[in-house]
């Protein structure tokens, strides 16, 4: 629980000291945390680096991006293999049964959009699939994702 607290109080204290957003902007910042690859190389990492800083310049709407070692590693819970179906009660809030192993989230990465309409528009961006490549080398498959909407 510790680590969760201290990584929340990361993101926070990085959203208030890098100019979140003001109370009744509509902005969202789409924000996620992942499991680095132990083998990535520094080309690797350095390629995510720079797609990532272009991703302002590339993407209408994206005004802002930060990503780094996250203070805190958060630790998630990882579901072992399960079908659809399953998944999808799951993510009702029915029970299930299913192995699970931990999770170490290392790395996070937020974006500030202008609104809501930028985090659809991203997802089919002919620049989001060039970046999701260098982002595949350098992490395990899954995210940890939330969204913030200004309110």
């Amino acid at each position: 629980m510790t680590s969760r607290v201290n990584w929340l109080a990361a993101w926070a204290a990085m959203l208030l000291c890098c100019g979140s957003a003001a109370a009744g902007d509509q902005k969202l910042m789409h924000c996620f945390a992942w499991t680095a690859i132990p083998e990535a190389t520094q080309a690797d990492w350095d390629a995510f680096f720079k797609a990532s800083d272009e991703l302002p310049k590339k993407i209408k709407g994206i005004e802002r991006v930060w990503y780094g070692k996250l203070v805190s590693p958060l630790s998630v819970a990882g579901l072992g293999q399960i079908d659809r179906e399953t998944f999808q009660r799951y993510q009702g809030g029915e029970t299930i049964t299913t192995q699970v192993h931990r999770l170490q989230r290392q790395w996070g990465m937020c974006m500030e959009m202008k609104n809501e309409s930028v985090l659809k528009a991203y997802e089919d961006d002919p620049y989001h699939k060039k970046w999701n490549d260098a982002y595949a080398k350098v992490r395990v498959e899954g995210t940890t994702t939330f969204n913030i909407v200004g309110q």
